[in-house]
């Protein structure tokens, strides 16, 4: 693995990049709240065969947060980015595996400015409706991010509040915590994120209403959806089956919103509609 930084559209992009340079690429995008580094484990697990770009979404991680966070904590505002960051890269096409909000990204831009170049599409437990309830949720946690004496607290609150990501073992969760951690001015701990890029929400309310979008693409679509998950509900999954680009949808046991990507059963799928299948 490698950390590197681009200058796109304006803002410093952080992103990790795994396997050989002239290997066909994976885009890998991060959901929300968190950052390139959750896709650590299926990045390594495909470093062998494919060349993996991770991007942290402006706002988070080591990215530079944004000057105009009403204006660029946005999809629009994120698939430039990754216009950017792809065409600075010399990369020509690419499968695009999005976790929520990096599903979301790569499901726009595939429709979009990215028609044509991104080949295959995985979503990983979203889709072009979101339930509201879940919505609200993820609002309510991810805006008012607490602070923690210790390093070992914030992970204990990672370990409540993304339970639904289905089994890490305590390795992982540790570097979870030590990904995505950021110290305050008065030494606490907190997530490492921009606390305003839910003002998405705000001025943005229908970001994720997508099925124009869906109905719009041309490529194969695997949708990975979490047995218990509260943001992609079996009804909007099911019509994501049936109309549009007709996803295959697989469903990941012991999960809710959104698997971790980071078990053998998980790899298999992701791997398997990557060869084509």
């Amino acid at each position: 693995m490698t950390s590197n930084y681009r200058t796109c559209e304006g803002r410093e992009i952080h992103y990790t990049e795994w396997g050989a340079s002239g290997a066909e690429v994976v885009v890998a995008w991060h959901g929300l709240a968190r950052t390139g580094r959750d896709m650590d484990h299926i990045a390594a697990h495909l470093a062998p065969r494919w060349r993996v770009i991770c991007p942290d979404t402006i706002g988070r991680g080591f990215s530079q947060w944004s000057p105009r966070p009403e204006a660029e904590y946005c999809l629009a505002f994120y698939e430039k980015l990754a216009v950017s960051l792809l065409d600075q890269l010399g990369v020509r096409d690419c499968v695009w595996l999005g976790t929520s909000m990096g599903g979301a990204i790569g499901l726009k831009a595939a429709a979009g400015s990215l028609r044509g170049r991104i080949r295959r599409l995985v979503l990983n437990d979203i889709g072009p409706e979101l339930a509201p309830a879940a919505v609200e949720r993820i609002r309510t946690y991810a805006g008012n991010p607490p602070a923690f004496a210790t390093l070992r607290e914030l992970e204990q609150y990672f370990r409540t509040v993304y339970a639904p990501y289905g089994w890490l073992s305590d390795p992982m969760w540790r570097l979870l915590a030590e990904t995505s951690a950021r110290r305050l001015p008065d030494g606490r701990w907190t997530p490492h994120y921009d606390p305003a890029m839910v003002q998405q929400f705000v001025h943005h309310p229908r970001d994720y209403d997508q099925w124009a979008a869906w109905d719009a693409l041309d490529v194969p679509v695997l949708c990975l959806r979490g047995e218990h998950s509260d943001l992609l509900l079996p009804e909007v999954a099911e019509a994501m089956r049936t109309r549009g680009p007709r996803a295959v949808v697989a469903t990941i046991a012991g999960c809710g919103h959104a698997p971790a990507l980071n078990t053998p059963e998980q790899y298999a799928l992701v791997e398997r509609f990557l060869a084509g299948g």
